[in-house]
């Protein structure tokens, strides 16, 4: 099969798999509890830009906003268990 094709539906089976590098270094330091300024600080970028990289995030796992779900536990959940 097509190396393309397996890659495409590699990503599509695991969502994970879509995340850039530095989202997965957001995910991870998320998991290790810190907060988007803490996060911001240790990667050297804004603030603003933390968030982006969760919404990101967020919308590649399948995360959308809802009352009684927090998407930062889900996010790092997704990730220990490999999606």
């Amino acid at each position: 099969m097509d190396p393309e094709i397996m890659r495409h539906l590699m990503r599509a089976h695991n969502p994970l798999l879509r995340l850039t590098d530095r989202e997965h270094e957001v995910l991870a330091l998320m998991a290790q509890g810190r907060s988007n300024t803490a996060i911001a600080q240790r990667l050297v970028v804004a603030g603003k830009t933390v968030e982006s990289h969760n919404a990101s995030i967020f919308s590649k796992l399948g995360l959308h906003e809802a009352p009684d779900d927090h998407r930062r536990v889900l996010a790092v959940l997704a990730a220990l268990r490999g999606a």
